[in-house]
């Protein structure tokens, strides 16, 4: 039997290690290169000789995939210049090369405040580039279950995925906890109350309201299920108008059903789970299983 790997402790390599095919994996602007942000120097700060993401190509169940994967434990997988054209090249490749799938590991507070305007530049260019993608028939998913979740614009460029696979120690969001805390105050969110910061942004609560498409437990194994259970549902044609508005419509009505909750708790409850306290407790796939039964009953 093959040893669990935890995703979450996991780094950025060991992450595409585990996901992609043994031996497949292809990395472009490797570490040798030096390829470092220009703004870390000039500041005397820390420089990553891949800038804190790794980006190459490999396959995953045998199907030709596009990867990149950020690096938390480098600036919490801050976007800056280098860092988001490595990530923006990719997607342009894709567009090329027509790959099965773009795999985005993504592990990021956000836009690096050291290059806050490049990085903030670079992220509209990471979508850019991610659209191109998907109307070249190249759907893009985002694996999220890392130590920084998805947050600011690495939390949007996200929402704009094909499919978004996340464990329930992954986090999605636009503002951190930290972030909300200091602008608003302890009493809005308290960034100390770990249990309700996972209720808020958690990957159980995105599950449910449908902004995650797939819970995961924390394993790296699972995850690479996951992904190739995707690549096989993404096998036919984009997304056209139709479907687009359909999930617009889903959009509003999750609005509808949902306008005062404060957390996954309410949400939960709401939606009629069993036990919503307990919720924190299941398992991956004991919460897929209560989800889809719902909407069976539906």
């Amino acid at each position: 039997m093959s040893r669990r790997i935890s995703y979450f402790e996991a780094s950025a390599r060991a992450r595409v290690a585990a996901l992609a095919d043994a031996g497949s994996f292809t990395e472009y602007c490797p570490p040798a290169q030096r390829r470092t942000s220009p703004h870390l120097a000039r500041l005397d700060a820390p420089v990553a000789f891949d800038d804190g993401v790794v980006v190459g190509a490999a396959t995953v169940d045998g199907r030709p995939v596009l990867i990149a994967a950020q690096e938390g434990k480098f600036n919490g997988g801050a976007v800056g210049e280098v860092h988001g054209a490595k990530i923006r090249g990719l997607l342009e490749r894709a567009v090329r090369e027509k790959p099965a799938a773009v795999l985005l590991l993504v592990d990021s507070g956000g836009v690096r405040l050291h290059e806050a305007n490049a990085g903030l530049i670079a992220i509209s260019e990471i979508m850019r580039a991610l659209m191109a993608a998907q109307a070249a028939g190249v759907p893009v998913f985002a694996l999220i279950g890392g130590s920084c979740g998805a947050f600011g614009g690495m939390g949007i460029v996200t929402r704009l995925c094909d499919e978004v696979i996340m464990s329930e120690e992954g986090r999605l969001g636009l503002s951190g906890p930290e972030v909300i805390e200091t602008v608003k105050g302890v009493g809005e969110f308290d960034s100390r109350d770990r249990a309700l910061v996972w209720r808020v942004t958690g990957g159980k609560l995105r599950r449910a309201l449908g902004e995650a498409t797939r819970l995961v437990d924390d394993d790296a194994v699972a995850f690479r299920a996951a992904a190739i259970a995707a690549l096989a549902r993404h096998r036919k044609a984009p997304a056209d108008l139709t479907a687009l508005k359909a999930a617009q419509a889903a959009l509003g009505a999750r609005r509808a059903a949902h306008p005062d909750t404060r957390d996954g708790l309410e949400v939960w409850r709401a939606m009629g789970l069993p036990r919503p306290e307990a919720v924190p407790m299941l398992a991956a796939d004991t919460f897929n299983q209560q989800l889809d039964q719902l909407a069976t009953e539906a």
